[in-house]
């Protein structure tokens, strides 16, 4: 279970948020991060699907409600201090919300040129 005591407070709510990571279950690539709170941990547990908590609308993000773009979760594991959610996922369509199939579509040079990775997802 996770220590959600030890959750960053949400700027709009004041209430404690863990970071939580989508990971896709079959390549393990990293998909997004996002954060949840205890009630979208009681949700993704009892059903499945991965549902968050989005800090800058202060309420519940079902993933997949508005985008189609669903994650059924696999597998979940919490870090060593219980204050990290790993959710294994399958990701319908693309995780990010600019339509490329993982947020991390960005590569960053030493020298900090950033140079897009990925074709985005029609």
């Amino acid at each position: 279970m996770p220590n959600f005591d030890a959750g960053v407070p949400c700027p709009k709510t004041g209430q404690p948020l863990l970071p939580a990571i989508a990971q896709d279950a079959t390549t393990g690539r990293v998909l997004m991060l996002a954060w949840m709170n205890r009630e979208a941990w009681n949700e993704t547990i009892s059903g499945n699907r991965a549902v968050y908590f989005s800090r800058s609308r202060g309420k519940l993000w079902r993933k997949g409600d508005t985008s189609g773009h669903a994650q059924v979760v696999r597998e979940i594991r919490v870090d060593c201090d219980a204050d990290t959610i790993l959710l294994s996922v399958e990701q319908t369509g693309a995780a990010c919300h600019e339509n490329y199939e993982s947020c991390f579509f960005r590569r960053v040079d030493p020298d900090g040129t950033t140079h897009i990775t990925e074709e985005r997802i029609a």
